[in-house]
Order: C-alpha cells, then structure tokens, then sequence
C-alpha cells in the first residue's frame, strides 16, 4: 500500500459500528478521512468504534476529522470509541489530549462494553 492511500473496512459487531482504517492521515488524506468519518457516523447505531491499529500517523487536521465526526455523532446521537490504538496513536493521543476527549479502549471487545 502506497503511504498516501487511507483505506477503510468496516463491520457490524454486537450491534456497534466497527470502523477499520489503514494508512497515515496527513494532509493528502485528512479531508476523505473525515468525510467518511462523518458519513459512518449517521448509522443508525448507538456505537461507532475506530479501530486505530492499523493507522501509521495521524496529522492535526486528522486530529480535526474526529472532532468534526464527534460532533455529528453526538447530533445523531451516537457514541464514538477510539480502540486498538498502536504506540504511535497512544502517543498523538496523549500528545494531544484527545484521550481526555474520546473513551480510549484497548481492546474492540473493550469498546463495545461500554
């Protein structure tokens, strides 16, 4: 896979969205990344989980895209879970505070707990 391709898979578990990205979102990808984001988000579940294992780095304006997608999902009424995260999204996380802002669950299993 080329470094600038994002690529997405997703799957219904346990009555939860599971959202699985792979790549990097940097400049080059943030605004799809968002976009998609946003259009999962208007799902009729309750959950929406974001697999983050499989993303390589994520940029201030991917930082923005789960902002804009929390925003949609609270609209719609619907929680969004960061799970999975590798070290290196542990740490933008961290850096960002954005693990103050999202529930943070190691484990997709985790997530669905609520």
């Amino acid at each position: 896979m080329s470094a600038d391709v994002l690529q997405w898979t997703s799957r219904e578990q346990e009555g939860a969205l599971v959202l699985l990205p792979s790549g990097r979102v940097d400049e080059t990808s943030a605004d799809a990344f968002k976009e998609y984001l946003v259009n999962a988000v208007g799902t009729k579940l309750e959950t929406a989980i974001i697999d983050l294992s499989g993303i390589e780095y994520m940029s201030s304006r991917g930082l923005r895209g789960l902002t804009l997608a929390q925003r949609a999902a609270n609209e719609r009424g619907t929680t969004i879970v960061l799970a999975c995260p590798n070290d290196t999204m542990r740490e933008i996380l961290a850096i960002s505070r954005y693990d103050m802002v999202f529930r943070v669950a190691d484990t997709i299993e985790d997530a669905i707990g609520n």
